[in-house]
C-alpha cells in the first residue's frame, strides 16, 4: 500500500481528484478492507501531505469527513511521534481550534507530560495556549513542510496564551521525513 501511494504523482491530480483519492482510501477503510489512511507508514502520510498542493490541502479539507479523518490520524499518530528524552520535563496543554465557518471552529487537544502526549477531542485540560489555523496548514506543519515562525510571519497562525512554547512544540516530536 505505501508502494502504491509514493507512487502517485500528484502534480497530475487536480484539487478534485485527490479529494476522490483520498475519499477512496475512506471508504476502503470503513468497508474493513485493510486499506486506509491508518495503515499508511508516517513516512508515506508525511509524503503525501507534503507533495499535496495548497488548493489540494484546502480541498481536502473543505470536505467535512476528510477533515476529520485527516486531522483525527494526524493527532493519533502524535502521540507515536513524541520524543520522550524531549519531553520528559514539559507539562503542555495546547488546544487546537480550526475554522470550519463563520465563527465555528473545530477542536483537539495536545497534552504533553512526562514524556508522553495524549491527544484527542476531549478538551477537559486547561491550555496553556489555544492556537488557531486552517487545518491545510497543520497538515503542513506536522510534517515539517512550514515551520512555527513562518506561519507567523505569513499571518496564517494565531495564538492565544503562551506563544513561546507554541513556537518550539515541534522540538518535542520526531517528525518523519518523505
Amino acid at each position: 500500500m505505501d508502494a502504491f501511494a509514493d507512487a502517485i504523482d500528484l502534480d497530475k491530480l487536480d484539487a478534485e481528484q485527490f479529494v476522490r483519492l483520498i475519499e477512496v482510501l475512506r471508504m476502503l477503510g470503513t468497508a474493513g478492507t485493510g486499506i486506509e489512511i491508518g495503515a499508511l507508514r508516517t513516512e508515506t502520510v508525511v509524503s503525501i501531505i507534503d507533495r499535496a498542493s495548497r488548493a489540494q490541502l484546502d480541498q481536502l479539507m473543505a470536505v467535512p469527513e476528510l477533515r476529520e479523518l485527516m486531522l483525527d490520524e494526524l493527532f493519533r499518530r502524535m502521540a507515536m511521534h513524541v520524543n520522550p528524552a524531549r519531553a520528559s520535563a514539559a507539562e503542555i496543554v495546547v488546544c487546537w481550534r480550526f475554522p470550519i465557518g463563520e465563527g465555528a471552529y473545530e477542536r483537539y487537544q495536545t497534552v504533553i507530560e512526562n514524556g508522553s502526549c495524549l491527544t484527542g477531542r476531549e478538551l477537559d485540560r486547561l491550555p496553556a495556549a489555544t492556537v488557531t489555523l486552517p487545518a491545510a496548514d497543520l497538515l503542513k506543519l506536522a510534517t515539517g513542510s512550514v515551520s512555527i515562525p513562518v506561519m507567523f510571519l505569513r499571518g496564517r497562525i494565531k495564538v492565544n496564551g503562551d506563544i513561546p512554547l507554541v513556537t518550539r512544540l515541534t522540538s518535542y516530536f520526531d517528525i518523519p521525513k518523505a
